[in-house]
């Protein structure tokens, strides 16, 4: 039987070498080819956060807590809310507080006070506004100027104050600002209600108020027309408050209670309404303040004493006057029973 020759050692030494080879081309160069582009790019196909709030309207995630807001985490409302809240509002609560300003210091130095007429300071004189009436606008007057300081720190505290006091101190303030915003808010809803119970009668419109508003009360030379109780300048200081009032009444009260009534749109909706109104409000109320004041001799007492002299009584609202001694006349002509 023929015996079966090995194979060379040399052929068996290349074989070994070549099986050698391949196993270190696949193991080198495999994943290499693996990770060549396949002209598809899984990050394009992802979903993108503009994707979702295209589609969504939000970014929301999934929350196991029984409070569902929770699990938006962002919205485009608000974006435009930073927007207003840094951008616009500053502007518009600036140029309408400072124009009234500007506007009321001109007058006053070209025009000045209203003066006082010869035998108005020590005649007799005429009950204007009684002890609850007067309580009702101080309270009013009082919680809106205090609301008026914590709310403009809410809009520029953090560029006027906090470089002053420090961020520390500023924080201190403004949460404290905060509770008395919040709390004062009640005395306030209060007053304007019953301001409206009060004086609702006297600020209806009447066949006086044209032709003082065509005169511009006076306050720009000329006699000033006559008027009953309230003129119409008066009478638009009302309903600005009693309107401004119950729209700043409504949005704050929205804001105390957040979500109970509405959700996050209807929450940022009060924001715009709340700041905006307050803002026109204040400029009005600075007006108000300067005739009340420095701005017509006289006019002070009416809500300081609530008397205030016959002479000017007439000469200011002369057909509340006469309606006052007809009333007077008509009591004391009365059989007693």
């Amino acid at each position: 039987m023929a015996t079966r020759r090995n194979p060379e050692p040399a052929l068996v030494t290349l074989r070994v070498l070549a099986a050698a080879l391949a196993v270190a081309f696949l193991v080198g160069v495999g994943p290499a080819v693996a990770q060549q582009p396949s002209g598809s790019n899984p990050t394009a196909m992802s979903v993108t956060e503009e994707g979702l709030l295209r589609e969504l309207d939000r970014v929301q995630g999934r929350i196991t807590i029984p409070d569902g807001k929770l699990a938006v985490l962002e919205q485009p409302q608000g974006r435009d809310y930073r927007r207003f809240h840094e951008g616009w509002l500053p502007w518009i609560a600036g140029i309408a507080i400072l124009a009234m300003i500007v506007a009321i210091g001109v007058y006053y130095f070209v025009r000045g006070p209203i003066r006082l007429r010869r035998g108005e300071e020590s005649g007799p004189t005429i009950l204007r506004f009684d002890a609850f009436e007067r309580f009702t606008h101080w309270m009013t007057a009082t919680s809106f100027i205090l609301l008026a300081l914590t709310g403009l720190n809410y809009v520029f505290g953090k560029r006027l104050l906090m470089p002053l006091f420090g961020p520390g101190a500023f924080a201190e303030w403004s949460q404290w600002a905060k509770y008395a915003h919040n709390f004062l808010a009640w005395p306030f809803i209060i007053g304007v209600l019953l301001m409206l119970a009060l004086w609702v009668k006297d600020n209806v419109p009447d066949r006086y108020d044209l032709a003082w508003l065509k005169a511009g009360g006076g306050l720009f030379g000329g006699e000033e027309p006559p008027s009953a109780r309230f003129n119409a300048g008066q009478k638009l200081i009302f309903w600005s408050v009693v309107i401004g009032g119950a729209a700043l009444s409504v949005s704050g009260i929205l804001m105390v209670f957040p979500f109970a009534l509405t959700g996050i749109g209807g929450m940022q909706t009060a924001q715009y309404v709340h700041s905006i109104v307050a803002a026109i409000l204040i400029a009005i109320m600075i007006a108000h303040i300067y005739i009340g004041t420095i701005g017509m001799e006289g006019a002070w007492n009416a809500m300081g004493s609530g008397q205030v002299d016959l002479d000017w009584a007439r000469h200011h609202h002369p057909v509340w006057v006469a309606d006052q001694v007809d009333r007077r006349l008509d009591s004391a002509a009365a059989p007693a029973e």
